[in-house]
């Protein structure tokens, strides 16, 4: 088997992570915090409200395990994100290796990439991130968090390589 890949993606990535998990995270809890802001509100008149029949102790459970997770995701799992993901590119192909608990491991060739693009969001422009996709004719392929400059970079030498193999040059 080949050995793995040297090149690592740039080290806000994980800074980026954080932030797109904590602002996603919010998502899912503004809902929770209306809740508990409409049951520890009270009742203003005698009706039974539907949320009366919750057990604390289960909405406590359930509150607390969510929180852990909010914060498990937010500021743990983007640290080993970045310790995992490599890649190179040669002349031959693209090779992309990730994933936490399942290692994954995508071998490119660069004679079925259609095109190359970069991408940036606005959580990966305030860090100087920007992202590389890689098009073939089945799935489109990405090697995340890479500074602009590299991004430029290793899209222009994809696009060269590609040219080349293809004869295009």
């Amino acid at each position: 088997m080949q050995t793995e890949p040297s090149q690592r993606i740039h080290k806000n990535a994980t800074k980026a992570w954080t932030v797109n998990a904590l602002i996603v995270g919010l998502v899912w809890f503004i809902p929770l915090v209306i809740f508990v802001v409409l049951s520890i509100g009270g009742t203003v008149n005698t009706e039974v409200k539907w949320y009366q029949g919750i057990d604390w102790f289960v909405f406590s459970l359930l509150f607390f395990g969510a929180l852990f997770m909010y914060l498990l995701i937010g500021l743990v799992y983007p640290k080993l994100r970045w310790q995992r993901w490599k890649y190179d590119v040669s002349e031959r192909e693209i090779d992309l290796l990730r994933g936490i608990i399942i290692k994954k491991r995508t071998l490119v060739p660069i004679n079925r990439v259609q095109h190359v693009d970069t991408r940036q969001g606005p959580v990966y422009r305030k860090f100087g991130l920007s992202s590389v996709t890689i098009s073939t004719a089945a799935t489109t392929h990405e090697i995340p968090a890479l500074d602009d400059e590299t991004a430029n970079e290793l899209r222009n030498t994809i696009s060269t390589l590609v040219r080349k193999v293809k004869g295009d040059v």
